[in-house]
């Protein structure tokens, strides 16, 4: 999942983004409402988490900017009365949390989102008997959990919620890695690497060459 959080309080934004890298998300960070509206030009994201009370495009503007996509939207304030949670909704904000707030609220939220910004994506993924669960983080094959890396498992996520769909190297980069990542790089080569290995035999990704990877709808299972 990628997400864009727009906080001017330099501190608060770092830390959320640390937060939701450790829950396996791929996090852009924008201080001020103009860097942020420059984001979401270039980006497609799934959530921004959005700050009202913004430098420069304020929190409201950009919310209109965006609204409209398959993009989500949750506006934090350190206002929460009635009134401005419903002004932020006729935004068209999907969600609105006063601070402060619990992070773990913040996270089921953002993912409850995430979900929402994707058609019709299943809760828990399946392939053949491979399971993957994203709020819990798990993911087991023949019923046997399997240890995957942060990137590991978001690859993994991607390719199943595509539903047999192929998916470019592009595509990954940008979904599971944020602004930080090299293009240029064979990190996602290297990464799908090693997701072949740990899943085991027979294997599950296939690689569609010049175009990226998939996992079939009808993936082999484990004999």
């Amino acid at each position: 999942m990628r997400v864009l959080i727009v906080e001017d309080e330099q501190a608060l934004a770092d830390a959320l983004a640390r937060g939701l890298r450790r829950e396996g998300m791929a996090v852009d960070v924008a201080y001020d409402g103009d860097e942020g509206s420059e984001k979401v030009g270039v980006t497609r994201y799934d959530v921004v988490v959005l700050d009202r009370d913004l430098p420069g495009r304020s929190g409201d503007d950009l919310c209109t900017e965006i609204v409209g996509g398959v993009t989500r939207v949750i506006m934090l304030t350190a206002s929460g009365t009635l009134r401005d949670k419903v002004e932020g909704l006729a935004l068209g904000a999907d969600d609105y949390l006063p601070k402060p707030f619990d992070f773990p609220e913040l996270v089921a939220r953002v993912r409850a989102l995430g979900r929402r910004a994707t058609p019709a994506v299943p809760p828990v993924l399946r392939a053949a008997d491979i399971v993957l669960d994203p709020s819990k983080r798990t993911v087991t094959r023949g019923g046997v959990p399997l240890e995957l890396t942060r990137k590991e498992f978001g690859v993994l996520e991607v390719l199943m919620a595509a539903r047999g769909a192929v998916v470019s190297s592009e595509e990954l980069l940008e979904r599971v890695w944020d602004e930080n990542a090299d293009p240029f790089t064979t990190t996602v080569r290297v990464t799908v690497m090693t997701l072949r290995k740990k899943l085991g035999e027979p294997g599950i990704i296939d690689t569609v060459v010049g175009s990226g990877y998939r996992v079939p709808a009808e993936a082999p299972a484990t004999v």
